[in-house]
């Protein structure tokens, strides 16, 4: 979250902090009031990380429209992160 919220600031915005704010962008539902099991928690994670990875890929044009380098980089990092994040999950629910 702090790189984030760092080049949200660097960019002149105030960085979203409270649980509020964070629920209002998010891309990501929020989780079951009772918990899953395991194998379904899995599964919700890997759809949160592939929800995260779409919301960064949707990002990409403003970003290269604006000709914004370090943001771009920023939204190739998280989605190495997010999309690797999907598919080890994603492996752990095959048979």
């Amino acid at each position: 979250m702090d790189p984030i919220a760092e080049r949200i600031r660097a960019l002149g915005h105030h960085a979203p902090g409270s649980y509020g704010e964070f629920g209002r962008l998010s891309s990501v539902k929020d989780a079951p009031a009772n918990p899953p099991k395991a194998l379904e928690m899995v599964r919700v994670l890997v759809k949160g990380h592939e929800a995260v990875a779409r919301t960064a890929r949707g990002i990409f044009p403003l970003v290269e429209g604006a000709n914004d380098q370090p943001t771009a980089d920023l939204l190739t990092q998280r989605l190495n992160v997010h999309e690797k994040t999907a598919w080890m999950l994603r492996s752990l629910l095959e048979d």
